[in-house]
């Protein structure tokens, strides 16, 4: 039975804060990587994150931390896992929390790029990373992949304004495989979600391709009333 009293009896441990960070151009799915300014494994890349501070909540750390990174705030984050294990790094007992964040790489910051070594990734031309980072990444995109099945997220990734393929090109390079674009359309239109602009893009059609925008009020009133959404 435990009969320590008081924290001072007890080991410190460090929390650091891991954001595995999705973004799409080039119609791929992308991760923005860093390469890592401190020993050990310096100069090897690693996922963006921090280390916790005694006066900070968990996702304001997160927030904090990814604003320093991509010069961006306000963008949709989630908790995915904590990783914990003794020795998970060399320098110290640190336990990391995890979240996956999806912004547009057009609004990204690229002036950071340079001063913090960052750069995107295709999905599956990832390098080799440090510590468990591989294991956070992927249990980040299995996370992200489930979810997109279930809830139309990945707005994020588009600009303000979208074309129906565009979308649809966003969801094929998630899930890593062709879907049926004609029953995936007839799903995410029923969800009345999408603002539909008197404009359109030619770039893929003489013919054009009506542009799109996201209705968060919308979204977000329905998620509350809830709703059933399977690709």
């Amino acid at each position: 039975m435990e009969t320590k009293k008081g924290y001072e009896n007890y080991d410190k441990v460090h929390v650091a804060i891991d954001c595995v960070i999705f973004g799409y151009y080039e119609r791929q799915l992308q991760v923005l990587l860093i390469q890592r300014d401190f020993e050990p494994v310096v100069g090897e890349w690693s996922l963006i994150g921090g280390i916790l501070s005694e006066d900070e909540d968990l996702d304001a750390a997160s927030q904090r931390i990814l604003k320093y990174n991509t010069g961006l705030d306000n963008v949709f984050m989630e908790h995915v896992h904590v990783f914990g294990k003794v020795h998970r790094d060399p320098l110290a007992r640190v336990v990391s929390v995890m979240y996956y964040a999806l912004i547009n790489p057009i609004d990204y910051n690229h002036k950071l790029i340079p001063r913090m070594g960052a750069k995107w990734f295709p999905i599956n031309n990832i390098p080799k990373l440090i510590f468990d980072h591989e294991e956070m990444l992927k249990m980040a995109f299995d996370t992200l992949k489930k979810k997109i099945t279930r809830m139309p997220i990945g707005f994020e990734l588009l600009p303000p304004k979208f074309t129906m393929p565009e979308l649809i090109q966003l969801y094929e390079a998630i899930l890593q495989k062709s879907l049926d674009k004609r029953n995936l359309s007839k799903k995410i239109f029923s969800l009345k979600i999408l603002r539909k602009h008197n404009e359109k893009q030619f770039n893929t059609s003489k013919k054009g391709a009506f542009l799109y925008s996201f209705d968060k009020r919308k979204y977000e009133a329905l998620t509350k009333k809830g709703f059933l959404f399977e690709i």
